[in-house]
């Protein structure tokens, strides 16, 4: 078959919007561009997805060098979110991005090329592409995620406080809960169970720890709104 114009695919980029907690506050890591378009500004860590390599191989390889974070060993929960092909998202041409949402608890990075933080969700800075519309996305697909899955255990240590369970679920959701109602609500589920050890910080009272009976991603039998 010929084509009356030459077939020109578009480049296939992955990102990764990875949250963490840091006390109340919801953050995505981000690093700061070293190269044109939008050098010095800061964007989602991610790159080319080069020829042999699956999206999320492309994504572990970019990470990992860039900002020196291993997508297997420090990220509990990571999933494909969502594909992202604006015609005019990258001004250097028609780019498709295959973006992946993951989530970790006081994540650390390591020997990574560029300079990466974490900023808050609610204050981040001017950023490049379209990442910001990319992370609303994002939060709003975890907030969703945490009504009938289990994935908030992605953000919490492997044993926790029901006021950490409830600080996690207001930040991805940017709103207060009711606390009785929460916690009524969400033991109901059966999702988690109490554990012989208490949380203990300065002259609060002792707090009992909870664990959930399965970290692996579970979808609830009824939704928890």
């Amino acid at each position: 078959m010929k084509y009356s114009t030459p077939y020109v695919p578009p480049t296939l980029t992955v990102d990764a919007v990875i949250f963490q907690l840091n006390g109340t506050e919801l953050e995505v890591l981000l690093t700061q561009r070293q190269e044109e378009p939008f050098k010095g500004e800061w964007a989602l860590p991610g790159g080319y997805n080069p020829s042999g390599q699956t999206t999320l191989e492309a994504l572990s390889a970019i990470v990992r060098r860039k900002v020196g974070l291993d997508l297997d060993a420090q990220l509990p929960y990571i999933e494909q979110l969502y594909t992202f092909d604006t015609v005019a998202r990258d001004p250097r041409g028609h780019a498709v991005s295959v973006t992946y949402m993951g989530c970790g608890r006081a994540i650390e990075l390591s020997g990574g090329s560029q300079n990466a933080e974490f900023f808050p969700v609610d204050r981040l800075p001017g950023l490049a592409y379209d990442h910001e519309k990319i992370i609303e996305y994002a939060r709003d697909r975890l907030g969703a995620k945490l009504t009938y899955t289990n994935a908030v255990s992605g953000l919490l240590e492997s044993k926790f406080t029901l006021s950490q369970l409830q600080t996690a679920y207001e930040a991805v959701m940017g709103r207060e809960i009711d606390k009785r109602n929460f916690r009524k609500k969400f033991l109901s589920l059966g999702l988690i169970h109490e554990t012989p050890d208490m949380w203990r910080e300065g002259a609060h009272r002792p707090a009992k720890l909870y664990a959930f009976n399965n970290e692996s991603l579970e979808v609830l039998a009824r939704s928890f709104e």
